[in-house]
């Protein structure tokens, strides 16, 4: 995980469902697709959940992460299929 993927799950659980272009528009960042990016990166460790195209929500088990209840360095991909 990056520094940055925390926030992205804080701000998920203050705010609900997020796309990128919401995160890049909060988080101000001027590369594009970084946000689009990470979101992907974090479903696959299932910390959030890709619901459709560009929309994503925040899974119980990133809940635990932001609890302190889950150790990120104990997560694996998740299977897809």
């Amino acid at each position: 995980m990056r520094p940055v993927d925390e926030h992205i799950l804080e701000t998920m659980r203050d705010e609900g469902n997020m796309t990128p272009d919401a995160l890049e528009n909060t988080f101000d960042v001027t590369v594009a697709n970084y946000a689009s990016n990470r979101l992907s990166e974090l479903a696959k460790y299932g910390l959030v959940e890709r619901l459709g195209t560009g929309l994503y929500r925040l899974t119980d088990d990133g809940r635990a992460f932001l609890d302190e209840e889950l150790d990120a360095s104990a997560l694996a991909p998740v299977d897809e299929s």
